[in-house]
């Protein structure tokens, strides 16, 4: 990666070098590609880890958003777990989106859209979002990001944040308790390996405004 740059980089400088990456995802052991310039090319972060683990089932159905995409472990694994789903895999990082779509094509995977964040459609909601979301990009950022796709949940739908307890996940929290409509509810899920998977469930948006 070039000196300066971020993986939230949208077209990272320099080589993409492509290399095989041996990982387990779904309970099965895969071999895919990865490349520099992206978040966490060479392993499965500790904070995915974390939520991969913690987090329940997802619907089986319905659209499922991956926020912050990478090289594409959540977004592989809703795909594998969830055939029947529609995976949008987003992030504003256009290797990352590319090595998304090799290894969704090196998996025989037809139900991820790997795409830029305002290609996403503007009338989906969906039934599922999961995220280790990039905190580095700073607070106003993130809580710009946060607040344009966490409303975008359906009824009676949720969404799974992973978030570093020393990079401000308990403050993170409390903001989303106090910005997320009352439709919203907001909470710890757990906590392991020095992160915390917040929960937030979106009730019936109807009923919130009786």
């Amino acid at each position: 990666m070039a000196s300066g740059e971020h993986y939230f980089t949208s077209r990272p400088g320099g080589d993409a070098k492509l290399h095989p990456l041996s990982v387990r995802l779904a309970g099965r052991d895969l071999r895919l590609t990865t490349a520099g310039g992206i978040f966490s090319p060479n392993h499965i972060d500790i904070g995915t880890q974390v939520l991969l683990a913690d987090a329940p089932d997802a619907p089986p159905s319905g659209d499922l958003l991956d926020l912050g995409c990478g090289w594409g472990p959540i977004a592989l694994t809703l795909a594998l777990e969830s055939p029947d789903a529609t995976v949008w895999a987003v992030d504003v990082n256009e290797r990352a989106l590319d090595i998304v779509r090799r290894n969704a094509a090196s998996l025989g995977l037809r139900n991820i859209n790997a795409v830029l964040p305002d290609d996403v459609p503007d009338d989906i909601a969906f039934r599922a979002i999961w995220s280790n979301p990039p905190i580095r990009i700073g607070k106003a950022e993130l809580h710009a990001l946060l607040l344009r796709w966490l409303p975008r949940l359906d009824d009676d739908a949720d969404a799974w944040l992973v978030v570093q307890r020393n990079l401000g996940s308990d403050s993170l929290q409390r903001w989303l308790e106090a910005e997320l409509p009352d439709s919203h509810d907001v909470r710890r899920a757990s906590s392991s390996k020095g992160f915390r998977v917040l929960h937030v469930h979106s009730g019936s948006r109807s009923g919130a405004e009786g």
